[in-house]
């Protein structure tokens, strides 16, 4: 049988940063929120999850990757809220958000997490951030306790 890696949702002694956009804070608020409640609940130590504000998702990328260069974490997270508005701005913002932490993710060596909500409508937005359709941020949060735990089994 071949050997199979699997990450697994185990967050004691695991340290994360979440990278976290303050424009449209009343829904990045609440993303942050199910991010950390979700880490905490998987046996990550308050004292192991930094924050990091930016102005909005398009810096996102930039502070990611500084985040990871520090070689003190495990795994960082990206949080976002992108709302359509009537130009087409929310393409360009969404598009480079995504490439950029694609990108960051590539050159870190450590998972760096896509946690960014692009949404039509801010109920839309409510909805994602933990209303109707559960918690991005919160998801955000297992993906990289996953990722990070893999990322180590790959490493031994």
């Amino acid at each position: 049988m071949s050997k199979t890696y699997q990450g697994n949702f185990l967050g004691a002694g695991t340290r994360f940063e979440i990278v976290i956009s303050r424009f449209n804070e009343f829904i990045t608020q609440r993303l942050l929120a199910g991010a950390t409640d979700q880490l905490r609940r998987h046996g990550v130590r308050e004292t192991d999850i930094e924050v990091a504000w930016v102005p909005g998702s398009f810096e996102i990328p930039v502070a990611a990757l500084a985040m990871a260069a520090t070689e003190k974490f495990d795994g960082v997270i990206t949080l976002g809220c992108i709302l359509r508005g009537d130009t087409d701005h929310y393409e360009h913002v969404a598009s480079a958000a995504a490439r950029g932490v694609e990108e960051a993710s590539v050159k870190a060596g450590i998972p760096i997490v896509f946690g960014v909500i692009t949404c039509e409508s801010l109920e839309e937005a409510i909805h994602r951030a933990g209303a109707k359709l559960g918690n991005r941020g919160a998801q955000a949060a297992l993906a990289a306790l996953e990722m990070a735990n893999l990322h180590e089994q790959i490493e031994k």
